[in-house]
């Protein structure tokens, strides 16, 4: 017995030896050149992928690049959208100088400094200069502010790059005086194309389950393909060690390994907005997933609690009164458990929220009663709803003339409480969903002015 262990532990031994061999062979091979994504880089606006709404004929940015009249602009899109390439390809095209800076190091005294030489340069041979700002969202405001003179004058272009929605991180000055133009993620065909560029550069092939895989997870990032991609050749190539490469599914699994998902400022308010909406639309399991997401990608735990507390009275409300309790219950949990625990509190109210019955009667009645507050004559107060325990009140007839309900036997009676000017108006209009219809129903039953529940109103907003 301890023999066929003993064998066996040899034999784990070698395939682990085996391994490392392998993953040793493939590091060499991809450290003997520069990174695929670098060399594969495209040497012209023909050459980029996946932008044709921007580059192709005709199409706005490629008109100003051809026409070499380029104003400052904001180049949005996800990572490996190609922002960075089609910046260094418009300065090719241009007359102008280029000069580019990272928003991660730059600071504002680089600013300066770049301003000044584009002031030389100008005045001595008359040449213009373009800024090249990658990663503009990371320059805080006192920095935009520090280049908002030099781009209004037109002494700077600015070709700022942002994976980030730029409502959000640019300065609304420098945001007037540029031109946004947004990449989008590259779609299934562009990154074929791209992996077949890169197949051939390196005179190989690849099992079709293989680039499909490596496709699949890219998520639009060309830059994520080529990585992928490369390692995958790198990995075929430490397994046979022939000349032409083939690379499997096998090899592309092993290069992709844990894939981390792309989530932005941009991806912070779209992804909440997807999760809020599909509680709302009564859809667990695509509400789970956006969870799930928003946890991977490390979002702050309160920020979801405090969602959910808000769905609970927007979305469910008067449906199921519980939603609140439920939604502040986990929202607690956040702050007593803390994550990773938490996570299970805010799934089961994640999942509560959208099995419960959904009524927005509440939310809507406060929206129609503050429009009221804000655009009618609203009145004061009637006189037998004011406070009348002050000395002198009842001298100015406040509060002479109010019943209070406690002393019916039915705990209600007919009486006036909006304002004379308001006092037909309704703003509270139940559904018929869940507990609210058997909520109201004593309600109705004691006023005969109660509308029937309907179905609730849609939600658009």
């Amino acid at each position: 017995m301890s023999s066929a262990a003993g064998s066996a532990g040899s034999g784990s031994s070698r395939q682990q030896g085996g391994n490392d061999l392998f993953s040793a062979s493939a590091q060499e091979q991809l450290g003997r050149r520069g990174p695929m994504a670098d060399r594969l880089r495209p040497r012209s606006l023909e050459e980029v992928v996946g932008q044709d709404h921007l580059l192709g004929p005709g199409k706005p940015l490629r008109a100003l690049v051809d026409a070499d009249s380029l104003s400052s602009v904001i180049l949005w899109g996800p990572p490996g959208t190609g922002k960075t390439t089609i910046a260094r390809l418009i300065a090719q095209a241009s007359s102008k100088e280029f000069v580019p800076l990272s928003a991660v190091t730059a600071t504002v005294k680089d600013i300066r400094e770049v301003s000044t030489q584009a002031q030389q340069r100008l005045g001595e041979r008359g040449i213009g200069t373009i800024l090249f700002l990658d990663e503009i969202h990371r320059f805080t405001k006192a920095q935009q502010d520090a280049l908002l003179p030099a781009v209004e004058t037109g002494l700077l272009v600015l070709i700022g790059a942002t994976t980030e929605n730029p409502y959000f991180e640019v300065n609304p000055p420098l945001m007037s005086r540029s031109t946004l133009f947004r990449l989008h993620g590259l779609d299934p065909v562009a990154l074929h194309a791209l992996a077949d560029r890169a197949l051939q550069s390196e005179n190989a092939a690849a099992e079709t389950e293989a680039v499909e895989h490596l496709v699949d997870r890219a998520g639009g990032d060309g830059r994520h393909l080529l990585t992928s991609l490369e390692v995958a050749l790198a990995l075929a190539a430490a397994r046979d060690g022939s000349v032409s490469v083939q690379v499997t599914l096998e090899d592309a699994e092993g290069a992709l390994g844990a894939s981390s998902i792309r989530y932005g400022q941009d991806d912070h308010y779209d992804v909440i907005s997807a999760f809020i909406k599909s509680i709302r639309g009564s859809d667990p399991d695509a509400a789970l997933h956006w969870l799930a997401r928003m946890l991977f990608a490390g979002e702050d735990a309160r920020f979801i609690a405090r969602r959910l507390v808000i769905s609970a009275s927007e979305d469910v409300g008067m449906a199921d009164p519980f939603a609140l309790l439920v939604a502040t219950a986990a929202a607690q949990a956040v702050e007593f458990v803390g994550l990773p625990e938490a996570r299970i509190n805010l799934a089961q109210a994640t999942v509560h929220l959208a099995l419960a019955p959904k009524s927005n009667s509440a939310y809507e009645g406060l929206s129609d009663a503050s429009a009221d507050v804000e655009t009618r004559v609203i009145g004061e107060v009637p006189a037998h709803l004011r406070d009348g325990h002050y000395q002198g009140a009842k001298h100015l007839g406040h509060g002479t003339g109010y019943r209070s309900p406690h002393s019916e036997s039915v705990g209600w009676l007919d009486q006036q409480y909006l304002p004379t000017e308001l006092a037909d108006a309704r703003y509270y209009f139940p559904t018929s969903n869940g507990a609210e219809e058997r909520l109201v129903a004593r309600w109705r039953a004691r006023r005969g002015d109660i509308p029937t529940p309907g179905p609730p109103s849609d939600e658009t907003t």
